[in-house]
């Protein structure tokens, strides 16, 4: 199958696809790059740790559809997941950005079984995935994983919601600058590989209004750009122009999630 493509046509990966890190000579990443899975006390983490399936996450892998069953949840130790939500006339925009930070499959313990939005692999990296049944069990013992969901869960709600709000009442250069700090939050580089298109997609614009605004960013010194990659050059200065839903986000979760 083709790759998914800025336009956020869906593309699967099949079970043989999904494999463990065999590559000779590599090492797994540690589950523990994760920060849920760093905060579990050991015996819980020991008890997961024959559950956990390395996976690879491809630039642009659609994880789940809008309303799918999903099956599993990924505990991203790299790169980052989009959650998109599309409207019938092809039209999307990003709600959530998830990266080590927390999980992805929310809907495996909330009990709505299913989604509304579509996640999407934006930043190429690796996930452990844990099974619906273990997680249910899990959930069934009260513990600190089931704790560190759920306060994950309020923090992703506290995300969407204000982006929301951002959407609707900020210029499309305070968002983008809201979007490139949250992306940043989430990779260890300063250089982002994604298209213009791509950012248009996510944030619900067209990409010529995103070349315009990263046009001045560039002229600013704020970022440098190339083919499909952006470099941030000051994060300084996009703090100093961002409106205040970033730090909305940031704050909240740094309250409510284990520190890095």
């Amino acid at each position: 199958m083709a790759m998914t493509t800025p336009n956020h046509k869906s593309m699967r990966l099949d079970k043989a696809t999904m494999t463990k890190n065999d590559t000779p000579g590599s090492e797994p990443p540690n589950p523990k790059l994760n920060r849920i899975l760093a905060s579990l006390p050991t015996k819980d983490y020991e008890r997961l740790l024959p559950d956990l399936e390395l996976v690879d996450m491809p630039l642009g892998w659609t994880m789940s559809e809008s309303g799918d069953h999903v099956n599993y949840l990924h505990f991203p130790t790299s790169g980052i997941v989009s959650l998109i939500y599309s409207l019938e006339d092809g039209s999307s925009s990003e709600t959530g950005l998830v990266g080590n930070e927390g999980l992805v499959g929310i809907s495996v313990f909330m009990g709505g079984e299913s989604m509304p939005s579509s996640t999407e692999v934006q930043n190429a990296g690796q996930a452990y995935r844990l099974s619906r049944k273990v997680m249910k069990h899990e959930f069934s013992l009260g513990g600190q994983l089931q704790h560190l969901a759920l306060l994950f869960t309020q923090a992703l709600i506290a995300q969407t919601s204000q982006t929301a709000v951002c959407n609707q009442h900020h210029s499309l250069d305070q968002k983008m600058c809201r979007w490139l700090l949250m992306t940043l939050d989430r990779t260890v580089s300063d250089e982002l590989a994604i298209t213009q298109e791509a950012i248009g997609n996510l944030l619900g614009v067209r990409r010529e209004s995103v070349s315009q605004i990263l046009g001045q960013f560039e002229k600013d010194h704020l970022i440098a750009r190339g083919r499909g990659r952006i470099t941030v050059l000051s994060r300084t200065e996009l703090e100093k122009r961002v409106c205040e839903c970033y730090e909305v986000v940031h704050s909240e979760y740094e309250r409510l999630l284990p520190s890095k």
